[in-house]
C-alpha cells in the first residue's frame, strides 16, 4: 500500500545480514526461532581496569581477510568489510547484474556510529604514545572516516550515483534505509545499495559503562542478558555487524523482472529537540505517526512492531509507553537485542532484513530474556514465543542519542 500523492513507490528486492548468529539472513533467522543467542564474556578487556560491563556479542567463524584479496582490504577496515559482505548477499539476493550497478542512477546510503574503531586505536597511538608518525599507513585513514562504510560499499561496486554516509548513533542503519527511500521515491535514483554495519570495540564498551546504561550484573551469567523489558533488566550489551539492503523503484523492478521480496511502505525520522540522552515518549509516538502516514494505513494495520529496545531502563519505558499510544495494548511487539546485543550502527538495518524474513516467512520473531515485563513499560502483546502468523504489515523502529527517532514500515511485494 502506498500514498497517491508519492511519486513513486519503493520495494526491496535484496537483503543480506552479517550477525553474531549467522553470517546471513537465513542462517541468523533461524537462530532466533530456535532461541539462540551470541553473547559471550569478553576477555579482550581484562586489560582494562574498572570496565564493569564484560559482555559483548561478536561475529564469529567468518574470516573476511581470505573471502577477499589484499588489494580489497586495503582501504576496509572490520566495519566496511561487514558493510560490504552484506551488501554482498544482498546484491546477489536482488539478481542485479554487476554492470548495471556502475551507473549514475545507482547510489549508496550507508551508515554506522563513527569509522573503525580498530583502525583509529592502530592509527593514533603511535603519535599519541611515541609522538611519530613511524609505522603509519597511508591507506589508514580511508578505513576509520567516518564514511568509510558508504565509499567502500560504492568503490566495490563501481556505483557512480549519490552516496551519502548516515553517522547517527543507533538510528544510523534505519537512516541509511530511509535516506536511499527518499531519494528513490522522489525519482533522483533508481536503485539504492543500503543499510548499517558496527565492529566491535572496547571504546563503545567504555563509553556506554560511563553512561551507567550497559549490563552488569550478568557478567558470569552471559545466557541472562540482555533482558529489553524485562522487570531485572539492567543495561545493554554491545555487539557488532551488518545489514543491507537493495531497494529499487517499483518500475525499475518491474522492467527487469526482479523477484520482490516486500515493499518500503512508509518512513520517518524526527528528533526530540529536547535532551541528548533522555529520550521522549512524544517524539516516539510522533515518528511512528508520521511512518504510518507516509505510508498511508491505519494502525489497525502493524501487525508486529519490532522495538528499539536496548534493555535500559528509560528508553523501554519511553519506547514501550510510545508504542502503547499509538497501537493500543493488542499490537504484537517485541526487541531482537536479546540475541545479539545492541549493534549500534547496524540494529536498523540487521532488524530491518530480519523483519523482511517474517512478512516472506509468514512468522513472528520473539524477544528473549523477558520473563516479567516490567510494570513501568506500556501494555502491549510482547511475543515471548515464535508465533507462526503471517503480519500484513511491519514496523522497525529505532532511536538514538540526541533525541533521533526512526521508523519504517515494511509491507508485502505489491501484486502485479
Amino acid at each position: 500500500m502506498s500514498n497517491p500523492a508519492k511519486q513513486r513507490r519503493v520495494v526491496i528486492t535484496g537483503i543480506g545480514a552479517t550477525t553474531p548468529i549467522g553470517h546471513d539472513v537465513h542462517s541468523s533467522v533461524s537462530a532466533i526461532r530456535e532461541g539462540r543467542h551470541g553473547i559471550r564474556p569478553m576477555p579482550e578487556w581484562d586489560h582494562i581496569s574498572d570496565l564493569q560491563g564484560r559482555l559483548g556479542s561478536t561475529v564469529e567463524g567468518l574470516d573476511l581477510k581470505k573471502h577477499y584479496p589484499r588489494k580489497r582490504r586495503r582501504t576496509m577496515g572490520p566495519v566496511a568489510l561487514f558493510a560490504v559482505h552484506a551488501t554482498e548477499q544482498a546484491v546477489a539476493q536482488a539478481g542485479l547484474d554487476l554492470d548495471s550497478l556502475k551507473s549514475e542512477r545507482v547510489g549508496v546510503s550507508f551508515g554506522s556510529t563513527s569509522g573503525s574503531g580498530s583502525e583509529t586505536e592502530k592509527f593514533s597511538m603511535p603519535v599519541v604514545t611515541d609522538h611519530s608518525m613511524k609505522g603509519l599507513e597511508s591507506n589508514a585513514y580511508f578505513r576509520l572516516m567516518t564514511h568509510t562504510c558508504a565509499v567502500n560499499v560504492a568503490q566495490f561496486f563501481g556505483v557512480k550515483g549519490r552516496i551519502a554516509s548516515t553517522c547517527t548513533a543507533c538510528t544510523s542503519g534505519s537512516q541509511g534505509i530511509g535516506t536511499a527511500y527518499e531519494l528513490i521515491q522522489g525519482g533522483i535514483q533508481d536503485v539504492m545499495l543500503c543499510g548499517g554495519a558496527e565492529e566491535m570495540h572496547y571504546m563503545s564498551a567504555v563509553t556506554f559503562d560511563l553512561l551507567m546504561a550497559t549490563s552488569t550484573k550478568y557478567n558470569d551469567r552471559p545466557d541472562m542478558s540482555p533482558r529489553p523489558f524485562d522487570a531485572d533488566r539492567d543495561g545493554l550489551v554491545i555487539g557488532e555487524g551488518a545489514g543491507a539492503f537493495v531497494l529499487e523503484s517499483l518500475e525499475h523492478a518491474e522492467a527487469r523482472g526482479a523477484t520482490i521480496l516486500a515493499e518500503l511502505c512508509g518512513y520517518a525520522s524526527n528528533c526530540d529537540g529536547a535532551h541528548l540522552t533522555a529520550p521522549r515518549e512524544e517524539g516516539m509516538q510522533r515518528v511512528m505517526q508520521l511512518a504510518l502516514e507516509d505510508a498511508g494505513i491505519g494502525a489497525d494495520m502493524i501487525d508486529y512492531v519490532c522495538g528499539h529496545g536496548t534493555a535500559t531502563e528509560i528508553g523501554d519505558i519511553a519506547e514501550s509507553r510510545a508504542t502503547a499510544a499509538v497501537f493500543g495494548r493488542k499490537v504484537p511487539f517485541a526487541s531482537l537485542k536479546g540475541y545479539v546485543g545492541h549493534t549500534l550502527g547496524a540494529c536498523g538495518a540487521m532488524e530491518g532484513a530480519w523483519c523482511v524474513a517474517m512478512l516472506q516467512g509468514g512468522f513472528l520473531l520473539p524477544g528473549r530474556n523477558l520473563e516479567t515485563v516490567d510494570p513501568r513499560c506500556g501494555e502491549l502483546d510482547y511475543v515471548t514465543e515464535v508465533r507462526e502468523t503471517a503480519p500484513r504489515f511491519v514496523m522497525n523502529n529505532n532511536f538514538a542519542f540526541g533525541g533521533i527517532n526512526t521508523s519504517m514500515v515494511l509491507g508485502p511485494a505489491p501484486s502485479r
